[in-house]
């Protein structure tokens, strides 16, 4: 809906009414993804897409249903074998779509930064606006706001977009746009443990990048799940990339003519973990080195070493595992205790990112 947003705010300024349909899932190919939109105007203009023009037709007749009626509506349309030029994809491909009377001015201006928009899936079809730190709108009932708002946090944390089951309320479910990029995590150290990381990283939904000083160890044939491979000096590489308040920091070279200077940088950055390999040993020469180059021990203090939970690991794919479920559980607020030594709720609601003071 981003993207038509100006045009619908020109329509509430001038008193037109209308509906939009918003892809909500897709299957096979389909032309448009989750989250594309449609509008239909109550004199009859249009604006967006939900499918390249094979369903248009049926949707803008939905929309008009909608307009006059109120009610939302939610259709699926797919590829038809008796006519291929019936409503349906001729692409082969099948898409939900679902319609709902315009959604609040506030909303509509509300695409700025890090946003998800979460709309259930029902006759009235509740729009609310979810930020990191606020969010905007209620479906009335306080228990379905607070689960509603909890997954938006954490689908956009990931980048991700949905339906979703509303756990409290048997058979009603919600769709939920991220418009933020996924998270990124950096591994630095092109080794073993570190294509296990990416591979991990990836399967978790994180934009994976290594890099490491030495061209022949840092290439995409031994990095195949990583989004990117980096050749250059790490220190140098992290001082200049794009990072924020997701962005998770994995330093596995466990050699201090690398470790130093880039955690030197790392822990001066606004992200949200920062952890190295190596033994006891090595931390504490680490630890050493970092203080002659100035850094304070409040810096210090957020550098997660030896990284990894104690899973007993000893393949680098059980390290990657272990790694992993550290920087999960620092994010989210987690114990990385056995949930059979608890005895409170399994499932925590969604936190901002915890760094240590």
């Amino acid at each position: 809906m981003r993207d038509i947003a100006d045009r619908l705010i020109a329509w509430h300024d001038v008193g037109l009414a209308y509906a939009v349909a918003t892809v909500v899932a897709v299957s096979g190919s389909a032309p448009r993804s989750p989250g594309a939109a449609m509008a239909v105007a109550s004199d009859g203009q249009v604006v967006g897409s939900v499918s390249g023009g094979c369903v248009e037709g049926a949707v803008y007749a939905l929309c008009e249903e909608v307009l006059e009626t109120g009610v939302a509506v939610r259709r699926n349309f797919g590829y038809s074998d008796d006519d291929a030029f019936a409503v349906g994809l001729t692409c082969g491909g099948e898409i939900e779509v679902f319609v709902s009377p315009a959604p609040g001015p506030a909303v509509l201006r509300s695409f700025d930064g890090a946003v998800a928009i979460v709309q259930l899936l029902d006759p009235v079809g509740t729009v609310l606006t979810v930020r990191p730190d606020r969010h905007l709108g209620s479906t009335g009932f306080a228990d379905i706001d607070r689960i509603a708002v909890d997954e938006a946090r954490a689908m956009l944390d990931a980048g991700s977009t949905g339906i979703r089951s509303v756990r409290c309320r048997p058979g009603v479910e919600m769709f939920v746009v991220s418009y933020a990029p996924p998270p990124r995590l950096l591994v630095f150290g092109a080794i073993d443990h570190a294509g296990a990381l990416a591979r991990l990283g990836s399967f978790l939904g994180y934009r994976v990048t290594v890099c490491d000083a030495r061209p022949v160890f840092a290439t995409r044939a031994r990095f195949p799940d990583a989004d990117e491979v980096i050749a250059e000096w790490p220190h140098s590489y992290l001082a200049r990339t794009d990072v924020d308040a997701r962005t998770v920091v994995c330093v596995l070279t466990h050699d201090a003519k690398f470790d130093v200077p880039l955690l030197e940088v790392a822990l001066r950055l606004p992200v949200a973990f920062v952890g190295a390999m190596g033994s006891r040993r090595t931390h504490r020469d680490r630890l050493a080195r970092l203080r002659e180059v100035g850094m304070t021990e409040t810096e210090l203090s957020r550098l997660r070493s030896p990284v990894g939970l104690d899973l007993g690991a000893t393949t680098p794919e059980e390290t990657a595992v272990a790694i992993a479920a550290e920087f999960v559980a620092a994010r989210r607020g987690g114990s990385g205790m056995p949930l059979t030594l608890g005895d409170g709720p399994i499932h925590h609601a969604t936190v901002p990112d915890r760094r240590q003071a």
